[in-house]
């Protein structure tokens, strides 16, 4: 199983998730219409590394985390 977790304004718990790459995740997401809105929008990390590559292989036990785009100081 995979974690993934929903930071910032996203505001959804973590889910885990039985799922092998990234596009598989965003098939499962884009069913959900709360978070489907931030799928283009965000950044995604995989155990604390941002990476681009939908195909990219995930194992159990890997942490997912969408990072929706901020503004600070």
């Amino acid at each position: 199983m995979v974690k993934v977790e929903f930071l910032g304004p996203i505001g959804k718990a973590p889910i885990e998730a039985d799922i092998s790459n990234l596009s598989e995740l965003s098939s499962l997401l884009a069913g959900d219409e709360a978070v489907r809105v931030w799928l283009d929008r965000c950044a995604v990390a995989i155990n604390d590394e941002i990476v681009s590559d939908a195909n990219r292989a995930l194992k159990d036990g890997d942490r997912v985390a969408l990072l929706p785009p901020v503004c600070g100081g």
